[in-house]
């Protein structure tokens, strides 16, 4: 009875928490798109997004000019995403951030912001790993019928330009990665190539979209030997670029004769690599659930076969687009899950540019 009285101000402490609706603001901004997404729980009220276009003419990302855009953008991104979920600075409960990896003057806009509103609204502070937030975005509520979750334990595919990782995801607070890249994340692996054929930046949309028509099968690149659960995909970067100097020694016109089926073909190397690996995963833990997540999630190759796995008895979440790249709306929702255990950030966090999950 007397322990019962002792953790009997824990229950309700609890209890209020989960019985409360939360509105988390969520604040991203560890690369290029300047985002703000308000949740009410679980559910989604906005999640507004700023892309920088000043990126292209560089062929990526300009650290610099990135950091100055989101200064100029996070104001009236914050205030049409409390105008599209319909409420004022006032409703907030608590402000999270996006706190790592990424870019460092990026993400110290994003933190040194959060930490203002925190303090001008009297609410806490909670810091979100980046690749937290991917992972966590299954768990977004638009509406009654987004209530199908991956279960716990469950795996993700986590593929993004700096990432490529095996996630074993226990609960919303326990992530262990199972397999990552040696070299390039897969990401990488699409806009180099992209380059190499003389396309713009992002590359990897581009290649998807030449890849559509394309034979997958019309050239052979070869797919490492890595052991366990890893990845590595700069050795097909550079077979893809010594194929096509022997090429185009001998036909100055080749990629522009055989573009789409070079691009399938290429397209079709690292979804074999991701498969695999990711089957062999399924194989070694008995987990049949498995999510995707990350910008490169985003590519049509990819999703189509990570889909036929259902034929094998495999659970398949396919995340919407807009959740794939770098948004708001995953970051309030890892932040709801903090604010639940009450995982709190002090004024004095600092932002990292290199942050495991």
């Amino acid at each position: 009875m007397r322990l019962f009285l002792l953790i009997l101000p824990e229950i309700f402490a609890k209890l209020i928490i989960l019985s409360h609706k939360a509105i988390i603001l969520g604040i991203e901004s560890s690369c290029d798109d300047t985002s703000v997404a308000i949740t009410e729980n679980q559910r989604l009220l906005s999640n507004v997004i700023a892309s920088q276009e000043v990126h292209k003419k560089y062929g990526g990302v300009v650290p610099e000019l990135a950091s100055r855009a989101h200064q100029m953008n996070i104001i009236p991104v914050l205030s049409e995403a409390l105008k599209q979920a319909n409420i004022k600075l006032s409703d907030v409960n608590a402000i999270a951030f996006t706190n790592g990896p990424g870019l460092l003057g990026s993400l110290m806009v994003g933190s040194s912001f959060a930490k203002g509103l925190s303090i001008a609204l009297a609410v806490p502070l909670i810091e979100v790993n980046h690749l937290h937030g991917h992972v966590l975005s299954h768990f977004i509520i638009e509406n009654d019928s987004d209530k199908n979750f991956p279960d716990f334990p469950h795996l993700c595919l986590l593929i993004s330009g700096g990432h490529t990782q095996i996630v074993r995801v226990n609960s919303p607070y326990d992530m262990t990665i199972l397999g990552s890249t040696i070299d390039d994340a897969a990401g990488e692996a699409f806009d180099k190539a992209a380059k190499l054929l003389g396309f713009g930046y992002p590359g990897g949309p581009i290649i998807d979209h030449y890849a559509k028509p394309g034979n997958a099968r019309r050239f052979y690149f070869p797919k490492p030997a890595v052991a366990d659960l890893n990845f590595s995909f700069s050795g097909l970067k550079t077979s893809l670029l010594y194929f096509l100097k022997e090429e185009l020694r001998k036909n100055n016109q080749f990629v522009i004769q055989n573009l789409n089926d070079l691009c399938a073909s290429y397209q079709q190397a690292i979804v074999e690599i991701l498969m695999e690996k990711t089957l062999k995963a399924i194989e070694q833990t008995n987990i049949r659930c498995i999510s995707l997540s990350g910008g490169v999630s985003a590519n049509s190759e990819i999703r189509k076969q990570f889909a036929t796995l259902e034929q094998k008895g495999i659970r398949v979440f396919i995340p919407p687009i807009k959740y794939t790249t770098d948004n708001a709306a995953m970051i309030a929702i890892a932040g709801y899950y903090k604010y639940l255990k009450k995982t709190f950030s002090s004024l004095d966090v600092v932002p990292f540019a290199k942050l495991n999950i």
